[in-house]
């Protein structure tokens, strides 16, 4: 009998004369009930004021005969088996027979023993209400279950994952379909929810999953990239505690929510593509937030317009360019490090030392001790190499200058025999041979040697010989060739004594005679 309807019983039965047959009707009970509280209170010693200041169970034992709750068996440890059962592998069977060995007569079955520590087990599992102020908190997770859609170019059927983000205090909610739990998924899907909102939260509450925690625990590990996110747009990441499911009820209450009233649905549809169901989300979305509240006016649309959306902090200017961090790596003797078996240049100084790579879409991005060192454009040529030239020594850098452009222009400023020169070593190779900028670069060498004006001078032997090699330019500076035509030039020209050869005598003497 409930304790209101027993209070009620005794004081009609104390403090009217009313029988059995009306005090029945007004309480609704039996007259053989009332007949029988009515012959208690006789033998009872309570009088009206007593029975006032009793509590409910002190009044119902006062006046039934309460059943033994539990038999008289020996109680076991709850407190110990409860901490017990934390441990990994531990069973409740095996913490029972361990329990029932030491007195078997006196100890309760199985299923009273479960039964007692599910009772017990309520006892300290109380739950405290969690109060969020506007713009404080929101917590995010993957729902799981997983609708579906049939990909128009393979006839595949493909499941997609589902995101839900749900605020503190409005209890809005934000779900998004994507292809994967991954890590650059996980984060555009927290940039979409942002978007949604119109600002950001100062928290935000994840789950243990691998893309938002590298390593759970009692101070748990929070994934490098997914840490520059919350970073940059000015939020704080604390994931809940593992197997802690109360830490985020609010999440666990808006997948349930979005099974109900999203999931569902869209499971009885068929889509062709992750756009499909995003925009069938979108419209589904908006009918759920605008459900009606159960214990509060109005709706989490509602509640968050009015309250929420102007506490949340304002987003960024640019918007978060994502990039994954690779493991470490020492910069080889060479300056280049590898990603995805492309080669990347990265300053000199730093050979031997260990640098990180930030990889995104468009970049590279190299860093030692948390500063760029060095940047480059993605490439996905594998095999190949990007090299800033800026990060080459001194003398490797005038070395990779070497070129038919960068000799030609060279022997421009060398004159034109240097020029003709130049410009043979590279005729019927192909245009990135290394032959012809080999041979130039002997030609420096020869010019350096012997000086430009006789380097020039050879040139121009070499062009009237039509051997514009470099074998013939060093053989006419070895041989001082270009020396010896040079003395000759400049003696005045004698012809050589002969008998044939009439001089200027007979020439004169000729004109006498005529005249």
């Amino acid at each position: 009998m409930k304790p209101a309807t027993l209070r009620e019983l005794l004081r009609l039965l104390l403090t009217t004369n009313f029988s059995s047959r009306r005090i029945a009707r007004a309480v609704q009970l039996s007259r053989n009930t009332v007949r029988r509280y009515r012959a208690r209170v006789k033998t009872s010693c309570y009088t009206r004021e007593e029975l006032n200041h009793l509590p409910d169970s002190a009044l119902q034992s006062a006046f039934n005969r309460l059943t033994c709750d539990r038999p008289g068996k020996r109680e076991p440890d709850w407190p110990t088996i409860h901490e017990l059962l934390h441990e990994k592998h531990q069973t409740r069977i095996q913490l029972w027979e361990e329990y029932r060995r030491a007195d078997p007569e006196n100890a309760y079955c199985y299923s009273q023993f479960n039964k007692y520590y599910r009772d017990y087990r309520k006892t300290i599992d109380v739950s405290m209400r969690q109060i969020y102020e506007p713009g404080d908190i929101c917590f995010v997770d993957f729902a799981g279950k997983r609708p579906s859609y049939t990909d128009s170019a393979t006839g595949e059927t493909r499941k997609v994952e589902i995101f839900v983000g749900v605020l503190g205090y409005s209890q809005l909610i934000f779900c998004l379909a994507t292809h994967s739990q991954k890590q650059e998924e996980w984060i555009w899907a927290h940039e979409q929810m942002l978007r949604f909102y119109g600002g950001c939260p100062r928290l935000v509450v994840p789950d243990n999953l691998k893309a938002a925690v590298t390593r759970p625990g009692k101070i748990p590990k929070v994934n490098r990239a997914y840490q520059e996110f919350a970073q940059h747009y000015g939020f704080v990441v604390e994931p809940a505690r593992a197997r802690h499911p109360q830490d985020k009820s609010l999440a666990e209450n808006g997948v349930l929510l979005v099974t109900r009233w999203i999931t569902v649905v869209l499971k009885r549809r068929h889509f062709f593509s992750l756009e499909d169901i995003n925009d069938a989300i979108t419209e589904l979305l908006q009918q759920l937030n605008h459900r009606a509240f159960r214990r509060y006016d109005g709706c989490r649309q509602k509640r968050f317009d009015e309250t929420e959306r102007g506490a949340l902090q304002a987003l960024p200017e640019k918007p978060f360019v994502y990039g994954s961090w690779l493991p470490s790596q020492k910069v080889p003797s060479d300056y280049h490090i590898y990603v995805d078996n492309h080669a990347y240049s990265v300053p000199y100084r730093f050979v031997g030392l260990s640098v990180e790579v930030r990889v995104s879409r468009q970049t590279v991005e190299i860093y030692h001790e948390h500063k760029r060192i060095a940047l480059h454009p993605r490439s996905h040529r594998p095999g190949a190499s990007t090299t800033n030239t800026e990060h080459r020594p001194p003398r490797h850098q005038g070395y990779a200058a070497q070129s038919q452009t960068f000799y030609l222009n060279w022997a421009k400023e060398c004159g034109s025999e240097v020029l003709a020169v130049v410009a043979a070593q590279f005729e019927g190779i192909p245009e990135h041979s290394q032959k012809g900028v080999r041979a130039c670069a002997r030609l420096q060498k020869l010019c350096r040697h012997y000086g430009p004006e006789r380097f020039r001078r050879a040139c121009a032997c070499v062009s009237e010989i039509q051997s514009l090699t470099v074998s013939s330019v060093q053989s006419i500076l070895q041989c001082h060739i270009d020396q010896a035509q040079r003395n000759e030039q400049s003696k005045p020209y004698k012809l050589p004594p002969h008998s044939n050869v009439r001089g200027a005598t007979y020439y004169a003497n000729a004109e006498a005679d005529q005249s």
